[in-house]
């Protein structure tokens, strides 16, 4: 009852030209786009490219951390899977692709404890 109705006004702004309207609306778009290949397509794409060169070149001697954490050296290594020593006499097969880190031939650092004890 207080409350006047509010009519319709006429829509303004737009440049009279549909074809340029769509293409203003749609740049902000295409510049998010532009922005995410840079950030996150292309650097994932050179991460795998990367992974993909450290798996193919893997050879008998290498130490490999694989993504579960486990540390060992290269044993044999087959099509998709490779022979990876964890400690004496104890050898496990891992797929390939599961190798998250190649450190390269030699053993691990040994643990603290693992040192002998020095006598005095």
């Amino acid at each position: 009852m207080l409350i006047t109705p509010a009519y319709a006004q006429a829509a303004g702004g737009g440049t009279g030209n549909p074809m340029t309207d769509t293409l203003v609306q749609l740049l902000p778009l295409v510049f998010i786009l532009v922005i995410f290949y840079f950030l996150l397509i292309r650097p994932q794409q050179r991460r795998m490219k990367a992974h993909q060169q450290m798996i193919s070149a893997l050879k008998k001697g290498d130490t490999v951390i694989t993504s579960g954490g486990l540390i060992g050296k290269v044993r044999s290594v087959a099509d998709d899977e490779v022979r990876v020593e964890l400690g004496p006499n104890v050898e496990v097969r891992v797929v390939r692709s599961t190798i998250s880190e190649v450190r390269g031939k030699g053993d691990p650092a040994p643990a603290n404890d693992s040192k002998p004890a020095a006598t005095e």
